[in-house]
């Protein structure tokens, strides 16, 4: 499946929009070269179907491009950590 996913910075959020419902990543700025990911949710029909690793993996992404550390207090996005090494130069120590 393609999952478009958007960027909505006036929330502090990157959203998928499929079928109605929303799934989303949300996110605070701790200062300018540190960003926490606080939660991600998926609707209960959506799950299963790698939303909730697009949405890490764009967030992700997004955090790289702009020179960001990753502070990953969301589970989900601290297990996705771990399961792609190629994220691991993100984390803030």
């Amino acid at each position: 499946m393609d999952i478009a996913i958007r960027h909505d910075e006036a929330n502090r959020r990157f959203v998928a929009d499929l079928g109605g419902q929303a799934a989303e990543l949300t996110y605070v700025e701790r200062d300018a070269e540190t960003v926490v990911f606080h939660h991600t949710f998926v609707p209960p029909g959506l799950r299963g179907g790698g939303v909730a690793g697009a949405l890490a993996a764009r967030a992700l992404e997004w955090a790289r491009d702009s020179g960001r550390r990753v502070i990953p207090v969301c589970p989900y996005v601290a297990s996705f950590m771990q399961r792609h090494p190629e994220y691991e130069s993100l984390l803030a120590r």
